[in-house]
């Protein structure tokens, strides 16, 4: 297949250099080479097997991000590897999913809890997700075990204090008891993130004395599981992405 030609400005431009204008600019200036021929004129067409450079200085063609939603099982470590040997995200997707690059994970799952991970190859777009000012919500669906009742979570709502730390949930809500026949110890809760504390989660029922016995992570963000189901993952294609993210990281 012949690679797309476009105009040199826009190849300067893409490659991170300067405006289109600007690059015009300094093609009449005679400061620019294509495969080590100095252009004149910018009606020139070039392809990403071209080499460019501007002032002796080579400009490189610039991957664009990419971005996976996984849904991570329960029992692997979110780590590239593990001293004892347990199964990781990391090599999980290596055996599963060959094709995919090398890639970080935007936050943590614990080795017990499962649900969205979100997958980049970008660590900006990483960061640029885990920061606080972001404020993007993460929300959870959690089988908490023991005697839930409203005042009890009216005050995880204002929030606990572990440790000098407070934690504190965007939402919560009860979601339904485990059994029709309200018997059961079990129920099922949503809570809502801004923040991405360390064990956060549990760590706001614990402190009632109440156990976290199923942690599901639904959604990051814009991002959630729909239909994904253990294992699955999907890529979120650049043009999507171009809907959640600053275009400054995407062309970073």
């Amino acid at each position: 297949m012949t690679p797309l030609k476009i105009r040199i400005a826009k190849a300067i431009a893409d490659r991170g250099h300067c405006s289109r204008r600007a690059a015009e600019a300094l093609i009449l200036e005679g400061k620019v080479f294509v495969n080590g021929i100095k252009l004149l004129t910018p009606a020139f067409l070039v392809s990403s097997e071209d080499t460019i450079h501007i002032e002796g200085k080579e400009l490189f063609v610039r991957k664009k991000p990419r971005l996976w939603c996984f849904y991570k099982p329960k029992g692997l470590l979110t780590s590239h590897d593990d001293p004892q040997g347990r199964p990781t995200v990391f090599s999980f997707l290596k055996e599963h999913f060959p094709k995919i690059p090398r890639v970080i994970s935007v936050g943590r799952l614990d080795l017990n809890s499962e649900g969205l991970l979100i997958l980049t190859t970008s660590g900006a777009i990483a960061h640029y997700m885990e920061i606080p000012k972001t404020k993007w919500i993460r929300t959870y669906r959690v089988r908490v075990f023991g005697p839930l009742d409203d005042t009890i979570l009216k005050s995880i709502k204002k929030g606990v204090l572990e440790e000098g730390i407070l934690y504190k949930p965007h939402s919560i809500h009860l979601e339904k008891s485990l059994k029709k026949d309200q018997t059961s110890q079990n129920n099922w809760v949503e809570v809502s993130l801004v923040t991405g504390k360390n064990r956060e989660v549990r760590k706001l029922f614990e402190h009632f004395d109440l156990q976290v016995n199923r942690l599901i992570r639904l959604s990051y963000g814009p991002f959630s599981l729909e239909n994904l189901k253990a294992g699955e993952c999907k890529e979120i294609y650049f043009e999507k992405m171009g809907e959640h993210f600053p275009k400054e990281l995407l062309n970073a």
